[in-house]
């Protein structure tokens, strides 16, 4: 299984913590911090990332919910059948803030998991991994 790590550059650090989480439990993961390259289209290399992944782990922060990207890769992957069941939301920081609201109500529908902003997370990442092992 391939995992599309969808996330604003502001999350990149806690992106970077769940690929290496990802990766240590066998999964595949594409990370465009480590996938595009300076000089490329970005927008060609998210594509062929899309179309070579068969699930998505989107982390949700304020940056991200403004973030038309990873608006875009959301759509894709809710529109696509290798994705079926294999879209993981991550809210990151407390569901019950403001911002929060504003998460596409398709998501809501989905199991979502919590990460915190304060804490290490390693429970949670676990979570991740078995919720994509399981959807396998």
């Amino acid at each position: 299984m391939k995992v599309f790590i969808n996330y604003s550059s502001r999350d990149e650090a806690l992106a970077t913590k769940l690929v290496a989480t990802l990766e240590d439990a066998g999964l595949d993961a594409w990370f465009q911090k480590r996938e595009i390259l300076p000089g490329d289209n970005w927008a060609e290399k998210i594509s062929q990332g899309l179309k070579e992944s068969n699930a998505m782990v989107v982390l949700l922060s304020p940056a991200a919910l403004e973030s038309d990207t990873v608006q875009s890769n959301i759509s894709y992957a809710l529109g696509e059948r290798a994705f079926s069941h294999r879209l993981i939301p991550v809210i990151v920081g407390d569901s019950q803030e403001s911002w929060a609201n504003r998460i596409p109500w398709i998501l809501n529908r989905l199991k979502t998991i919590t990460l915190s902003t304060d804490s290490k997370n390693d429970e949670k990442f676990k979570e991740i991994v078995q919720a994509l092992k399981d959807a396998a």
